[in-house]
């Protein structure tokens, strides 16, 4: 029998099988935005750290919603971007099967961070990866391998490295990812991934405020459950014998097996998840003491809440402030994309005008924008007093 559609409809999408544990807790990029020869050499993509979440006030600018001229309140989420390393570049030409890798050549230096990621433990390694090559470029400069890319290449992606040492948390070991050059002929690209050697890449050099973005994580991970959890099926009637969370009958006699389609338990988490138009609100500075400032708020403070953000701690470096949620849990590494599809609505299009990030403590009901907001509002307490004499 097939699904009805209203009293017994299907519990949970078929599309996402199999539910599995992912292999690397990293977002892969599987598909670039399309390359147009016609715009100058830029990348397609970058990388950032979940912070946490807050909420903003902005006014919407849409003729004809119901909610035009009106404030509204929205949540959203924290990407803390400390700026990439460009250690290399790859070609590909395209083949039968698919695309195909012709060279890579990386850079004269790769930090220690980038190295750890080729090691399994290294601090007790001998640590002389890259030792042989690092000699090499230095009298080459890897003019063959470049040569090579630009006369048989097809694609080209620059190869970039995090740095996790400035965020917070004990993790030392880089995150390595391709991301795809697009605009100009091959020559230009070769030529634009070389000038990137070495360097750092900010993340206002890939996005603008007002952009529709992709989100590429690994989703926060759950264990193994049951089917009412995992799928959302309906429980059975409260006088059902051995249990009411399952599914009761699994199959019929013929075909002999359990098909596919059926709810069963398993691994709920921890699998590999594109959401697509994220909307970006705001590119902050690290460096600015105003990050979190609007023009009607005009109060000197950062984005990082009082007390820190829960379970990650402050942002000090360049963040997105993304409109919604982003799957993943905290610290966890967000792969950032341009997004495949351009949106043309109006609601896409409509220019984000904040008036308010709240940046109140996010572990209770906290009430105070900034420690000097709260001080005054307390007046001395006897903590400070016994400071003071002291």
């Amino acid at each position: 029998m097939s699904h009805r559609k209203f009293e017994a409809p299907r519990h949970g999408s078929l599309a996402f099988l199999p539910k599995k544990r992912c292999r690397r807790g990293q977002g892969r990029i599987q598909a670039f935005p399309k390359d147009d020869a016609s715009k100058k050499p830029h990348l397609t993509g970058f990388a950032g750290f979940k912070a946490g979440m807050t909420h903003v006030v902005r006014e919407i600018n849409r003729p004809g919603s119901k909610l035009h001229k009106k404030d509204v309140v929205e949540s959203c989420t924290v990407i803390d971007c400390p700026d990439m390393v460009a250690i290399g570049v790859v070609g590909y030409k395209e083949t039968q099967t698919g695309l195909r890798a012709v060279t890579t050549c990386y850079a004269g230096y790769l930090s220690d961070d980038a190295r750890r990621r080729l090691y399994r433990k290294w601090y007790c390694s001998k640590k002389r990866a890259f030792t042989k090559y690092m000699k090499a470029f230095a009298e080459t400069k890897g003019e063959d391998r470049l040569k090579k890319i630009a006369e048989e290449s097809a694609v080209v992606r620059l190869i970039v490295h995090s740095q996790p040492s400035k965020v917070p948390g004990t993790q030392r070991k880089a995150h390595v990812m391709e991301i795809q050059i697009n605009g100009g002929s091959i020559a230009e690209k070769v030529e634009f991934a070389k000038g990137l050697f070495e360097k750092t890449i900010p993340v206002n050099t890939v996005f603008t405020e007002n952009e529709m973005i992709d989100t590429i994580t690994i989703t926060k991970g759950k264990g193994f459950q049951g089917v009412i959890k995992r799928w959302g099926v309906t429980r059975l009637p409260r006088k059902t014998h051995r249990g009411l969370r399952k599914v009761a009958c699994i199959g019929a006699w013929h075909p002999a097996r359990v098909q596919f389609q059926v709810a069963r338990a398993g691994q709920q988490g921890y699998h590999h998840r594109t959401q697509m138009h994220k909307k970006v609100y705001r590119i902050g500075a690290g460096s600015d003491p105003r990050n979190a400032g609007t023009n009607c708020d005009l109060t000197e403070k950062a984005i990082t809440p009082m007390g820190g953000f829960p379970g990650y701690g402050t942002v000090k470096n360049d963040f997105l402030l993304i409109k919604g949620a982003v799957a993943g849990p905290r610290r966890r590494l967000i792969t950032l994309r341009k997004t495949l599809f351009p949106p043309t609505s109006r609601k896409a299009l409509e220019a984000s005008d904040l008036k308010f990030i709240d940046t109140s403590s996010k572990r209770g009901h906290g009430k105070f924008q900034t420690s000097g907001e709260k001080a005054n509002w307390m007046g001395p307490l006897k903590k400070d007093k016994k400071v003071a004499t002291e």
